[in-house]
């Protein structure tokens, strides 16, 4: 299928098709209505100011494929890709261009081909503004990959415009950053950015631009690692002094520790933070090449944060080659010693384009290709000191004892002062307990009502306490990862 020149302005539909967890008897509304789609509204900033787009995110509103768009650009994620292949194959059946982009499109180009007349690679920031261009010339080429020369200092604002704010819990989300600086055997992303720069930030001026555009004191970081540029962070952080804003972001366990970073960061508003500890076995940690990790304290961790009052969003990956069925209660059960506010886990999932991938797939103990039970919460693999059985009970198990009552109680006594108490059990509670308040809120469209009490739960408190550790030796690695593990 070829292009064809347009004289008019082009009208161009944005796609964030459903992941199929978003549709499975698991499916958590007020998880899939938490951030809208940046990827897609950056990539429209492209256009023209004459130039007609819709943005559809499918977690939220209804899609309809009848219509006739000149183009459509679809974003593509592991489990949501037939679902994307299908809405794809519709639209060209029908002579409509369709351009195929993201993680899964670069993991599996030749898969993602098939159903496209055109698929990006890599991040889109130099290849969309070209395709654009040789669309509109009619001699647009079937593949766009990016490699050399990627920055975002140039970016155009994000096309807010295209965002149905009141969709969203979080629609204050921002990203800042591209990439990230380690580059760990099981992270998807890290494929997504071979053949160039894998990390890069945008001017800090640029930044502080786009914050001051968002109204509210509410924002979220999406970035993979706020803290992973330390002159970019600090003076980014300096410029949002004054701004009277409370905001979320993610980072990991030795940028936390090293230097006073993470003390602008509160100072500047940061409140609650996503942390890859991932895994409480030192080998585990070297075989994932998560060496940023290894003789880190984690409990020192956990200490520095809520001395600042930061809460915590942990996250941790079940079924690694050297667990065994005691990992479950181990993990758990430090994560309720230590405070942490809420927890993620997941089953480890050998993404396609990873290193985990390539090895697992040469030891012949990749079960399955199915891309929709690729969703972290699926066995899709032989682990290699568990069962599939108990990896899947196991993580079950988990989220159910973290998130029972008496286990937010007892994490949110860790706390040293009575605020910071009530700060982690309405915050824990209130995402994991409420179903069907959030469900209710959703149907009605009125997810904006709750923003302000989010703020309120965000607001500062401090551990009387004080941080027990600021950082842990580098002489003593091994000592300073068991006590960790053993807290």
């Amino acid at each position: 299928m070829q292009s064809m020149t347009k004289s008019r302005p082009l009208r161009v539909k944005f796609i964030l098709p459903a992941l199929t967890e978003a549709t499975s008897p698991y499916f958590r509304p007020i998880k899939y209505s938490l951030f809208p789609p940046l990827g897609l509204a950056t990539l429209a900033a492209y256009l023209n100011a004459d130039d007609e787009a819709v943005l559809v995110d499918e977690h939220v509103e209804r899609l309809r494929i009848d219509d006739t768009p000149d183009l459509v650009v679809i974003q593509v994620y592991i489990t949501n890709a037939y679902r994307a292949y299908r809405i794809a194959d519709s639209y060209r059946a029908r002579g409509i261009f369709v351009v195929l982009g993201g993680l899964h499109v670069t993991s599996l180009p030749e898969e993602a081909a098939a159903h496209a007349c055109a698929i990006f690679l890599g991040p889109g920031e130099q290849t969309f503004p070209l395709f654009l261009q040789h669309f509109r010339a009619g001699c647009a080429r079937p593949v766009y990959q990016s490699t050399s020369g990627r920055t975002i200092e140039d970016v155009p604002p994000v096309r807010r415009d295209l965002i149905k704010r009141r969709s969203y819990l979080v629609p204050n989300s921002i990203v800042v950053t591209r990439g990230c600086p380690q580059h760990c055997d099981f992270c998807y992303k890290d494929a997504f950015f071979q053949g160039g720069r894998s990390f890069y930030t945008q001017r800090v001026d640029a930044a502080l631009a786009e914050i001051a555009r968002l109204p509210g004191p509410h924002l979220y970081f999406l970035d993979d690692h706020l803290l992973g540029d330390q002159r970019f962070a600090r003076s980014l952080f300096a410029g949002m002094a004054g701004m009277n804003r409370v905001f979320q972001g993610a980072a990991t366990v030795d940028s936390i520790l090293r230097g006073d970073l993470i003390e602008r960061a509160a100072e500047a508003g940061l409140r609650s933070l996503f942390v890859g500890f991932e895994t409480l076995t030192p080998d585990n940690l070297r075989r994932s090449q998560k060496r940023q990790n290894l003789g880190r304290d984690y409990s020192a961790v956990a200490a520095r944060l809520h001395s600042l009052g930061i809460m915590i969003n942990g996250s941790f990956v079940f079924g690694m080659d050297d667990d065994t069925p005691e990992v479950f209660g181990r993990t758990v059960d430090w994560a309720i010693a230590n405070g942490i506010t809420t927890a993620t886990f997941h089953i480890q999932t050998p993404y396609p384009g990873t290193r985990l991938h390539a090895r697992l797939a040469q030891e012949g103990r990749l079960t399955t290709a199915d891309w929709d039970r690729y969703d972290t919460r699926h066995v899709v693999f032989r682990p290699a000191r568990l069962t599939p059985v108990e990896l899947k009970d196991g993580y079950d198990w988990a989220y159910r004892e973290f998130y029972r009552w008496p286990s937010i109680a007892t994490a949110s006594f860790t706390h040293g002062t009575l605020k910071h108490q009530v700060k982690h059990f309405a915050y824990a509670a209130g995402w994991k307990k409420f179903e069907f308040l959030w469900n209710a809120i959703i149907r009605a469209r009125q997810l904006g009502v709750m923003t302000p009490l989010l703020e309120a739960v965000l607001a500062k408190v401090s551990d009387a306490r004080g941080a027990r550790s600021t950082c842990a030796t580098a002489e003593e690695p091994e000592k300073s990862l068991n006590r960790a593990t053993t807290s």
